[in-house]
């Protein structure tokens, strides 16, 4: 069925909302202010725009032309200062409803051509293969020729990187191919094929001259050249599967607000630290203990530091924080705590450092709404949140990177 909708705001995902009769009408692609004619699903609660009758003056072009087929972006077509402040109100609206009413700063933008990892789909078509993302609302792969938001290097290798994994295929009809930029070359690894070992060292030559630090297929690893990237002063080694922020640019924002949240602090507790994003800055000023359940990332992080000089000590310690985390009277030596916890947030450990005397705390965290709950427990806890910061570490997606520091 084809209706005329009015949508009246954007919602948390990035989609038009239309507020009907019926209840609201969610339509991918389209803005506030704007008289759309749309295609109702049969749900009754999506619809699909077919075209926009009256656009909003904040609509622009989008930079990308897979934009509206492609599943990876929602708000190409919304200009910055529009995108930079819905971005904003996602934290504002998260803390607003755990009673958090704090200034939020302006989001920070990130450049075009900053991420430096993503995940694709190869596909099986017949005779062909084809290597992108998903399409929209689909299972089905668009091939991608550009991507603005990818490292220039990522999406440069692509066209080579399909007909060098193409053989790995066999009689599958799909894998997902995860490429990282490294400052020694890129790391892919393969995610639904197990070639043979001898298959992937065939590869191992033309591997090498795309670039191609490491091809991990299943259990099977071709080393060519270590993955290593540059967190601080140090040169750390990536385990296979690591976690690693998606933006150098992102990244940097976040050290630096890292930093000026601890202040002169001597001796900081770095949890949830992997491979060290902030413990090797943190370092320049304070001795680190840093906590993480990830035997490998320790390892790379224990490395890194003993070969890395002018740095105050730095102390690796496994811990689940999830199931184990640090009481409040383990904390007592620490003048600072920086937690950057997954997107399940860290309850657990919000609620000891609530009961904690640590003076300044920062957290790190891609989902405003696990902060906002972790925030909320600090500040029950006789903590004071100094500044609210978003990152646009995740361009033009319903998602933001968010730094908030804290005082007692």
């Amino acid at each position: 069925m084809t209706v005329d909708l009015t949508i009246d705001r954007l919602g948390a995902q990035g989609d038009g909302i239309a507020e009907t009769a019926d209840g609201p009408v969610f339509v991918p692609f389209t803005l506030p202010g704007e008289r759309v004619q749309a295609e109702m699903a049969p749900d009754g609660k999506h619809a699909d725009c077919i075209d926009v009758l009256d656009p909003s003056p904040d609509r622009i072009e989008p930079v990308c032309p897979h934009f509206g087929l492609c599943g990876g972006c929602a708000l190409q077509h919304l200009d910055t200062p529009s995108y930079l402040a819905w971005k904003r109100e996602l934290v504002v609206t998260a803390l607003q409803s755990r009673g958090l009413d704090v200034a939020v700063e302006p989001t920070r933008a990130v450049p075009l051509g900053s991420r430096r990892r993503a995940t694709f789909s190869l596909e099986r078509r017949g005779k062909n293969v084809v290597l992108g993302y998903r399409r929209a609302r689909s299972h089905d792969t668009i091939e991608i020729d550009t991507c603005p938001i990818l490292s220039p290097r990522v999406l440069s290798v692509l066209p080579a990187l399909k007909a060098l994994l193409a053989p790995l295929l066999g009689g599958a009809h799909e894998a997902r191919i995860a490429v990282t930029e490294t400052d020694t070359g890129l790391d892919v690894a393969i995610d639904g094929v197990q070639p043979p070992e001898t298959a992937l060292g065939k590869l191992a030559g033309a591997a090498e001259a795309q670039g191609i630090a490491r091809l991990t297929a299943g259990s099977e690893i071709v080393m060519l050249t270590p993955p290593m990237l540059q967190l601080g002063r140090a040169q750390v080694r990536l385990p296979a599967g690591s976690f690693l922020q998606a933006s150098p640019a992102a990244e940097a924002e976040m050290v630096a607000l890292v930093r000026d949240g601890v202040g002169k602090a001597k001796r900081v507790a770095d949890l949830f630290c992997g491979l060290g994003t902030f413990s090797f800055a943190l370092a320049e000023r304070a001795t680190v203990d840093g906590y993480e359940s990830n035997v490998e990332a320790l390892a790379a992080l224990g490395d890194a530091a003993r070969h890395t000089p002018k740095l105050k000590p730095i102390h690796g310690h496994r811990r689940d924080l999830f199931r184990d985390p640090l009481g409040w009277q383990e904390l007592k030596p620490y003048d600072a705590v920086v937690f950057d916890p997954p997107r399940a947030g860290a309850s657990a450990q919000a609620e000891q450092l609530a009961k904690s005397k640590v003076k300044r705390l920062v957290a790190v965290s891609c989902n405003p709404g696990t902060l906002a709950r972790d925030l909320r427990l600090l500040v029950d806890g006789g903590y004071k949140i100094i500044r609210v910061v978003p990152i646009d570490q995740f361009l033009y997606s319903s998602h933001v990177e968010v730094v908030a520091h804290l005082e007692r």
